[in-house]
């Protein structure tokens, strides 16, 4: 199980998006080799306009910032013009693009999977997912469930972001 995290996103398009959160798994939580790390963005779908109006505004968002909902798997590292950092320090991921502030807890394991790939495979849903809640526990069924569905991915924006720390 891994718990849901709240996301501080600018007042342009916050009432539209509602509750935004940040996931992170591996491609194996039992942490026994090195694997895929990974961070879902999405919305609760609970802004003032409805689900649909999260969905369109999360579009223009990613727009805005250089990334394709359903398009191509952006290398943030060789695209220059998509501004977006990953600091990876202490047990927690900080995430900042425009628009966009989160910072998570993340397990020893999804930690080091990210220092030793040197990047995470960040996707950012368009789709809402209401039940995924900030701060409660989300199982591994239900991660899986969202995560695989072809739907969400084939209408989300995916990036490999670089990681950084602290220590250079």
């Amino acid at each position: 199980m891994t718990s849901t995290n709240s996301v501080s996103i600018s007042a342009r398009h916050a009432s539209r998006l509602g509750t935004l959160s940040v996931i992170p798994w591996t491609s194996d939580p039992s942490g026994s080799e090195r694997n895929a790390p990974f961070l879902l963005a999405y919305s609760l779908g609970d802004g003032k306009d409805g689900a649909e109006a999260g969905e369109e505004t999360m579009r223009t968002v990613l727009a805005e910032i250089g990334l394709i909902p359903g398009g191509d798997l952006v290398d943030v590292s060789k695209t220059p013009n998509v501004s977006i950092t990953l600091l990876v320090e202490a047990g927690r991921a900080v995430l900042t693009m425009p628009y966009l502030n989160a910072q998570c807890p993340v397990p020893p394991e999804w930690e080091r999977d990210a220092r030793d790939h040197g990047q995470v495979y960040f996707i950012v849903a368009t789709r809402p997912w209401a039940e995924a809640t900030p701060g409660r526990p989300v199982t591994e069924e239900r991660l899986r469930a969202f995560a695989g569905d072809e739907a969400m991915l084939t209408s989300a924006a995916h990036c490999l972001v670089p990681v950084r720390s602290l220590r250079g």
